[in-house]
């Protein structure tokens, strides 16, 4: 399930960056990780109230937090795709427990 989910936000995102005229090189994927880290966190902010709500109220601070959360996840799987990374085996190496992903 995990290399199904990688392969379908590698084709969402390839579409993506061809209509849009993004070069998605090796530093793309990590800054946009980053990026993405960087919004959830903002979203915490003003969830935990460290940052400007701008009228949202709390359920709609949660779905922010869930929108950049599956954000942040996306682009785990695009840079462990491009990379080559085998995060099934990780998964079971460093959590040390059986996933069927």
């Amino acid at each position: 399930m995990l290399r199904r989910l990688a392969r379908q936000f590698e084709a969402a995102s390839a579409r993506y960056a061809e209509d849009n005229g993004i070069e998605r090189d090796a530093d793309w994927f990590i800054l946009k990780m980053q990026e993405e880290i960087g919004e959830l966190t903002q979203a915490w902010n003003k969830r935990t109230g460290r940052g400007r709500r701008h009228g949202k109220s709390e359920d709609e601070i949660q779905t922010d937090m869930a929108d950049e959360a599956a954000d942040l996840l996306g682009h785990v799987l695009l840079f462990a795709h491009h990379h080559d990374l085998d995060l099934v085996a990780a998964i079971k190496r460093k959590w040390k427990f059986q996933v069927e992903l």
